[in-house]
């Protein structure tokens, strides 16, 4: 897969977090939704490549349209304090 490809399936991977925790939902809740075993759903997570078929089911299972799971995730927020230190 190219770089854009891989990226894609990454940003998708967030995007379906960020949904599932919306939703208060852990990933074995999903999983169950969609009718799959957890550790589908934590290679999707992951950004791994999804059949057409997957999607529509992870679409469904989040109740959204199989366009939002493609809309940008939103940045993840940066934790507030002193940094870690290194070394």
């Amino acid at each position: 897969m190219d770089d854009e490809g891989e990226r894609a399936c990454r940003n998708l991977g967030q995007r379906v977090i960020e949904l599932r925790k919306a939703h208060g939902w852990t990933q074995q809740n999903l999983a169950d939704r969609m009718q799959i075993d957890s550790r589908e759903v934590r290679r999707i997570e992951a950004g791994d490549n999804l059949t057409v078929l997957m999607l529509v089911k992870l679409a469904g299972a989040l109740g959204v349209g199989v366009g939002a799971l493609f809309e940008p995730a939103l940045p993840t927020q940066r934790r507030v304090g002193r940094p870690r230190t290194v070394g």
